[in-house]
């Protein structure tokens, strides 16, 4: 089936059924389809109308500009956080299964990240609420982080070891973070 994402500022995903296009909430799969497909060359003349602000953002991402966007849409007062910290916008794409609820939480979010800031949103994604965990994400070289890292990542950010190993690290890339997590589960 195709899916599409309207134009800036109405963005919605949408997919084809029959010879109506109708509005959803993508999945992981389908935002990771989307990374196989949208290439530089497609991104350009969507990104043409995206406010300046976004259009930076979602340039810090390759495979997860897609993912980028919905969390952009859905949540555009934290584009200025997720600025200082891309990695943890694939941890907001990926919430919904992160947090073992299947269904997107974006008011939530929101509201969370309203009320509590930075550090709330990270205690609600089950990381640690703090300065190291923020200090490791942001030393993460790609916010592309694998699908299949979050979760192991998110378990190692509780161990000491894992804090003491990575905010030493001065360039973090998905090898290393690899790397980490398995040390420390083993």
């Amino acid at each position: 089936m195709p899916y599409r994402v309207t134009p800036w500022p109405e963005v919605q995903f949408e997919r084809l059924y029959g010879e109506e296009w109708i509005a959803l909430e993508p999945t992981e799969d389908v935002l990771a389809s989307a990374a196989q497909t949208c290439g530089e060359r497609e991104w350009r003349p969507y990104l043409e109308f995206v406010p300046a602000e976004v259009r930076a953002f979602l340039g810090m991402f390759t495979y997860g500009r897609m993912p980028a966007l919905l969390v952009a849409v859905r949540c555009p007062t934290l584009v200025a956080d997720l600025a200082e910290t891309p990695a943890l916008t694939l941890f907001l794409a990926a919430h919904a299964n992160l947090r073992g609820n299947g269904s997107a939480q974006w008011a939530e979010i929101n509201a969370v990240h309203e009320r509590e800031g930075i550090y709330g949103l990270l205690t609600w994604l089950g990381l640690p609420g703090s300065r190291q965990t923020l200090a490791i994400l942001r030393n993460v070289a790609a916010p592309d982080l694998s699908r299949k890292l979050l979760e192991p990542l998110r378990t190692t950010l509780w161990e000491p070891e894992a804090i003491s190993l990575l905010t030493h690290a001065p360039v973090l890339t998905d090898a290393s973070l690899t790397a980490a997590c398995h040390a420390l589960a083993a």
